[in-house]
C-alpha cells in the first residue's frame, strides 16, 4: 500500500512537469494550419513585374503567378491575399511572417536560400538585355556591355541590381526605382540597355515596338524562378512542390503560361 502511496504521489508531482512540455506532432505544417484557420493564403509581391505579377490597382493584382496563386489557394480551400511588397525589401517582409509565400517573378538565388526555402522551380529565366532595336548588334556579349561608355539602368534591390553591380562594374550604372518606367528610360536614350529575366524582355519589347530583347532564348546567365517558402516548414514544401507538379502534369501551367507569355 505504501508503495502505491509514494507511486502515485511522485506520478502527481510530475505532472505538472510534463504538462509544460507539449509532444512534437509529427508531420505539422504552421503555415497550412494558418491558412486553414483563416481560410487565407498570404502572398507576398512586388507587383512590378509583367508578366508574373503586376498591381493595376489598389490591391488588384493579374499575372501568371497572380493565376497560379489562386490557383494554389483554392486547393487549400483557401483566398489569396496579395500583400504589396519591394524588391528591396522582399526578404525582411517574408521573413519577418508577412506572408505565408512569395511570388511574382522571384530568381531562385543562393542569398535568399540563407533565408527562406524554395519551391521547386517553376520556370528557367536567365538575364537578358534589352536595349533599343538600333543597338542589337551591340550589346551582345556581357563584355560589350560592360564598357565605360555604355550606360546601364537596373531597378533596386533584386537580382537585376545584383547582376549589374558585379557583372557590369565597368558600365555607368543608373538605378531607377520605378521598375515599371525603366523601359521608357531605355526608348528616350536616357540609358542604353536594361538587363532583366528573359520572359520580361520579351514581354516589354512586345509592348513597345522600339525596343528588343537580346537573343532571349540565350540569356547571359543561367537563372531560376521558383517561390518563396518559410524556413524549415518541410510539410508546406512538399505540397507546394506537388501542387505544382501535378498543375504541370496536367496541362494547367502550361495553359496559363500560354496565356501570359504566348507559348
Amino acid at each position: 500500500m505504501r508503495k502505491t502511496i509514494v507511486t502515485a504521489v511522485a506520478l502527481l508531482t510530475a505532472a505538472p512537469v510534463i504538462a509544460q512540455l507539449p509532444a512534437p506532432v509529427a508531420g505539422v505544417s504552421p503555415t497550412l494550419s494558418r491558412v486553414a484557420q483563416s481560410g487565407v493564403l498570404r502572398v507576398c509581391t512586388p507587383g512590378d513585374y509583367k508578366p508574373f505579377s503586376f498591381m493595376k490597382s489598389e490591391g488588384v493584382y493579374e499575372g501568371l503567378d497572380v493565376d497560379l496563386m489562386t490557383s494554389l489557394a483554392n486547393s487549400l480551400g483557401a483566398k489569396p491575399q496579395f500583400v504589396k511588397t519591394a524588391w528591396a525589401t522582399l526578404m525582411p517582409d517574408f521573413v519577418s511572417g508577412k506572408c505565408d509565400i512569395g511570388a511574382g517573378g522571384i530568381s531562385v538565388s543562393l542569398e535568399r536560400q540563407k533565408q527562406a526555402y524554395f519551391s521547386a522551380p517553376y520556370m528557367v529565366n536567365g538575364k537578358t538585355p534589352i536595349t533599343r532595336c538600333e543597338n542589337v548588334a551591340r550589346f551582345q556579349t556581357v563584355e560589350a556591355i560592360d564598357q565605360p561608355n555604355v550606360r546601364v539602368i537596373a531597378n533596386p534591390g533584386g537580382s537585376n541590381e545584383r547582376f549589374a553591380r558585379t557583372r557590369l562594374s565597368q558600365a555607368k550604372l543608373t538605378i531607377h526605382k520605378d521598375n515599371l518606367t525603366i523601359f521608357d528610360e531605355v526608348i528616350k536614350g536616357n540609358a542604353d540597355v536594361f538587363v532583366t529575366e528573359a520572359a520580361e524582355a520579351i514581354v516589354q519589347s512586345k509592348a513597345h515596338p522600339e525596343l528588343c530583347a537580346v537573343n532571349p532564348d540565350k540569356p547571359l546567365q543561367y537563372a531560376e524562378m521558383g517561390y518563396l517558402l518559410p524556413n524549415g516548414d518541410e510539410v508546406f514544401k512538399r505540397y507546394v512542390d506537388q501542387w505544382l507538379h501535378l498543375a504541370k502534369a496536367g496541362g494547367e501551367f502550361d495553359a496559363r503560361r500560354a496565356a501570359w507569355l504566348g507559348k
